[in-house]
């Protein structure tokens, strides 16, 4: 134990010995200890200091004869003394040193402007993106199917997310964090294959396993209209170019322009692929639509050629297995990303204007275990030049965030246990959704600042029933 003393020269004797509260103390800036100084004996001229004090005369010891040399004020006298005060420092104008911790000195170059030299300027970091390695928030999704030719997941403008599990479509509110509808094809239509959210985020385009596509209004839960006599087989695909016009991709193989507001809707036929129509995508100008198929086949089809003979703009024959992730760029209109699925696993960016494939990115060489990946669908990033796919067959079911255009893996996040077969993006670009065939919709805070997320209130096991975030049921 040790005891600290501190000088006060307002207290009593008693007060003088106290024993210290703390451990360290914090120490105070030195114009705060102004009450008491300690000098600086080794800067002292105590002889020096006697001369000036005493006016360099003892008393009884003044020269009585003024008018010898010591006592004579002459101006060689006055050089004399003025020479041996420079020699011995003896113009200084403080007798007792008492010296405070010296001033911080004042950089007179700025580090910022500093071109060069010996000040360089720490070199600033980049920011840099955390991003969450665990989902938000995980929910049930019973009875999904795993059929990478139907397109099951869909998230509107409205921050409504659609999900079809077997022959119903249930409405999950994302501002309100529950469902808010559960819309009822029929059981006899057998299940639903596809559904779309028309860009006003109210009307949702449904496609069943008997050829037809049905509208509803989400809002007022109701049926609006039947689309039947288009394909000859189920509906796989959907995406609307508008608000009027919704495009259907068949497993029939035919690619189909509806007008929903018209008796006759059928607009526009495209006829290319020779089996099941499994992406389906308009660009961001509505001008080019792409279409994946299990044939293999990437079509471009164009608004401007459809009286042409061939409908088509570009047939691209580059990938090895299906084509089912398309992704078209936010930030530049005639580029498209495209993924294969088994054998494949090859990420390909082409250039629709021309047809070109500008990189391909193998994804199998990223990983030694990955001998035969699927790359089962992709999103770009709104905010960054990013893009996600996700994955299965013989992979960890990740999903994989790029750099764009250097193709650097920034990111992997897993959880998933079956192949994830979907992938959804909320409005505000923020929030991604994923359903895989381990019956579980998972939500992830990959493409912006994560928020903290909200308490889930406890639900019956039910279809997005939550569940606890790092297990899986």
């Amino acid at each position: 134990m040790y005891i600290y003393f501190v000088m006060d020269s307002g207290s009593s004797s008693s007060n003088l010995k106290r024993k210290s509260r703390y451990p360290l103390l914090l120490h105070r800036k030195s114009d705060e200890n102004l009450d008491r100084f300690i000098p600086n004996r080794s800067a002292m001229d105590f002889n020096y200091a006697d001369y000036m004090l005493n006016g360099g005369k003892k008393k009884g010891k003044e020269d009585p004869n003024p008018n010898s040399c010591f006592g004579m004020s002459s101006p060689s006298r006055e050089a004399y003394r003025r020479q041996l005060a420079e020699i011995f420092n003896m113009n200084r104008g403080r007798i007792l040193a008492f010296k405070n911790k010296p001033p911080t000195p004042v950089e007179l170059i700025p580090q910022s402007h500093s071109g060069s030299g010996t000040h360089h300027s720490k070199p600033t970091k980049p920011r840099r993106r955390h991003i969450p390695q665990k989902p938000e928030k995980i929910l049930d999704a019973p009875d999904l199917l795993d059929d990478y030719c139907v397109n099951l997941l869909d998230w509107g403008s409205s921050n409504v997310l659609a999900i079809a599990l077997n022959s119903k479509v249930y409405l999950w509110d994302a501002s309100v964090d529950c469902i808010s509808g559960k819309l009822m094809p029929g059981v006899e239509n057998g299940p639903v294959t596809s559904v779309s959210w028309a860009l006003d985020g109210r009307h949702i385009a449904i496609g069943l396993n008997n050829s037809q596509v049905q509208i509803w209004d989400s809002t007022a839960n109701r049926k609006l209209r039947t689309i039947g006599g288009v394909h000859t087989s189920g509906v796989g695909s959907l995406t609307w170019n508008n608000n009027q016009t919704l495009t259907t991709g068949g497993m029939d193989g035919n690619v189909v322009n509806n007008d929903v507001r018209i008796r006759d809707h059928v607009v526009e036929t495209y006829r290319g692929h020779t089996q099941e129509v499994c992406g389906l995508k308009w660009s961001p100008s509505g001008q080019q639509l792409a279409s994946g198929g299990n044939d293999n086949l990437l079509y471009i089809w164009d608004n401007r050629r459809s009286t042409q003979s061939t409908q088509w703009l570009h047939r691209l024959e580059e990938h090895t297995s299906t084509v089912r992730a398309l992704a078209w760029c936010p930030f530049q209109g005639n580029l498209l990303a495209t993924g294969g699925l088994d054998g494949d696993g090859c990420i390909k960016f082409w250039n629709t204007q021309t047809g070109a494939c500008l990189n391909s990115i193998d994804t199998a060489l990223n990983s030694i275990e990955d001998t035969g990946p699927q790359v089962c669908a992709l999103l770009w990033n709104n905010n960054e030049r990013e893009l996600l796919n996700s994955h299965g067959g013989f992979t960890r079911n990740q999903l994989t965030l790029w750099k764009y255009p250097s193709m650097v893996k920034t990111a992997e996040l897993t959880g998933h246990t079956s192949r994830v077969l979907y992938l959804a993006q909320s409005p505000d670009g923020c929030t991604v959704a994923s359903a895989a065939a381990d019956e579980t919709l998972r939500f992830w805070n990959v493409f912006g600042d994560p928020q903290v997320a909200k308490l889930a209130p406890k639900a019956a096991r039910e279809p997005f029933a939550h569940m606890y975030c790092t297990s899986i049921r």
